[in-house]
């Protein structure tokens, strides 16, 4: 990496300090999941249960000259195995059971489709859910930008509404108290700095900022309609006569919807050079949503995002 990456890297390191987490893989049976799962293990950041069909998992240990997986499932004191029938959606119900008994506060996506996970994560049966809409978010650590970053949703919710938008800002903001950003600036983006009512996203930014006035979002700093050059830049924001604490550096992004936050991360990752950990949220413990196209360090700085964020969890009073 040309960068150091210094936040993330930390963040690691604050992981590995004690390893006390236990993480569930959901059906890591191919072999980057399953890579990536010994990997935390070797690391130190989380106690690590592999949760899917024994036979597959081991068969796939021994397969492509993959020897030292088999190796690191034996000899692994970290690692255990939880035998499942071999059915992506079975094993993630049993990963939801292990949260249930207490057993596990991280899940992690394995080698199941993202969709089969979620199933899961939004059913009552599960007991996975909380009061809050399920969202996503990404931390990133860009190599121009002197504090991490994070942006929310870009993931799970295409079109959210305004009550759906309170409950991903909330699920953020939850999140940056977790690493230690007491009250972090929310940076309601939109297409312009101006309330527009041709433009949907204008209005619920208005209509967010009045909930935090009001204590229905709680524990951060809002502000927007805020444009992106105005959100990211204090210099653009003068120019425009924006007043505002948040504009020019923010803590979170809040997206107006999907596709703007894919389009948003996937050019901080490419064009930005950003290295990003990322969590769904809103659910009884984090769960680390990864993609075959993440790098290993990605990962690796998503489970110890998951693990940071269950500990603050346990240390708040019930």
């Amino acid at each position: 990496m040309s960068h150091a990456y210094l936040y993330l890297n930390q963040l690691i390191d604050r992981a590995t300090r004690q390893a006390d987490q236990a993480l569930a893989v959901v059906y890591p049976c191919e072999t980057v999941a399953l890579r990536a799962s010994l990997d935390v293990a070797r690391r130190n950041l989380a106690r690590v249960i592999l949760v899917g069909p024994a036979p597959r998992i081991a068969a796939l240990a021994r397969a492509d000259g993959a020897d030292e997986l088999l190796d690191g499932l034996q000899t692994l004191s970290q690692v255990e195995i939880v035998d499942t029938p071999d059915d992506p959606v079975t094993a993630a119900r049993v990963a939801a059971a292990l949260v249930a008994e207490g057993r596990v506060q991280i899940l992690m996506k394995g080698s199941l489709h993202t969709d089969e996970l979620m199933s899961v994560l939004v059913s009552r049966e599960a007991g996975l859910r909380t009061s809050r809409r399920i969202s996503h978010a990404f931390l990133f650590d860009l190599p121009d930008v002197d504090r991490p970053l994070l942006m929310t949703d870009c993931v799970v919710n295409i079109e959210p509404d305004l009550l759906v938008k309170r409950d991903i800002v909330q699920n953020a903001i939850d999140l940056a108290h977790a690493i230690g950003i007491v009250r972090p600036r929310v940076g309601i983006l939109s297409a312009t700095e101006s309330i527009n009512p041709a433009i949907r996203g204008t209005i619920d930014a208005a209509a967010l900022c009045k909930m935090a006035d009001r204590g229905q979002i709680t524990g951060g700093e809002l502000d927007g309609p805020l444009a992106f050059d105005n959100a990211i830049s204090a210099e653009c924001a003068r120019t425009k006569n924006i007043a505002s604490t948040v504009a020019g550096s923010p803590d979170i992004l809040l997206v107006p919807n999907l596709e703007t936050g894919n389009t948003l991360y996937k050019s901080f990752v490419h064009l930005g050079h950003a290295q990003c950990a990322g969590l769904v949220l809103g659910t009884r413990v984090p769960v680390v949503l990864t993609s075959r196209a993440d790098s290993e360090f990605s990962r690796l700085a998503s489970v110890a995002l998951g693990v940071v964020v269950a500990r603050h969890a346990q240390a708040i009073p019930a």
